[in-house]
């Protein structure tokens, strides 16, 4: 007896599948604009972790500056959410902290994270240490665009993409 899929069904299995698509576009979209944002503030022995291994934990980013080590785990999000309120809260997980901590043992440095803002013309780039966050699992991205968190790397820089398919949007409900 086969499995009989509906119509409906196949739609909502399609509408995640994209979703999925454009979280993991935007991820890597992210990647490369913190790459250039390093080179940019004159970062050092720069290495795409996913050249190395994929999916490392903790670390997408090693670079050196000043005679220090960076472990750098990006985020990048939508500036706004789906109902237009700005995302002030760019979460890193459930177990960041004790995968920051193999980290910075296996690699010999200090974990950092850097939170790439996108918008439908601009981006802004803040980065900071983890330790900073004081054991919270999220960067509060509110409290970098004020300046009270971590440092402001870019800020509101236009970037000429079309960024229609990366913006957040409702997965049909009328098929749930």
């Amino acid at each position: 007896m086969g499995v009989r899929v509906t119509k409906a069904k196949k739609s909502i299995n399609l509408e995640n599948i994209k979703e999925a698509s454009r979280k993991k576009s935007l991820g890597e979209l992210g990647e490369l604009f913190a790459i250039k944002t390093l080179v940019d503030c004159e970062f050092d022995k720069i290495r795409n972790m996913n050249d190395v291994k994929m999916n490392e934990e903790y670390v997408d980013i090693i670079c050196e500056k000043d005679g220090i080590r960076y472990l750098v785990s990006v985020k990048a999000r939508n500036k706004h959410q789906i109902n237009g309120k700005i995302n002030t809260r760019y979460n890193l997980g459930d177990s960041v902290y004790s995968k920051a901590k193999k980290a910075e043992s296996k690699f010999k440095g200090i974990a950092y994270w850097m939170a790439i803002q996108f918008d439908a013309h601009e981006y802004s780039v803040f980065f900071g240490s983890l330790i900073s966050l004081n054991e919270s699992k999220a960067i509060p991205v509110n409290k970098c665009m004020s300046g009270e968190m971590g440092e402001i790397l870019v800020n509101k820089k236009r970037h000429y993409f079309d960024f229609e398919f990366y913006k957040n949007r409702k997965i049909n409900q009328e098929l749930v």
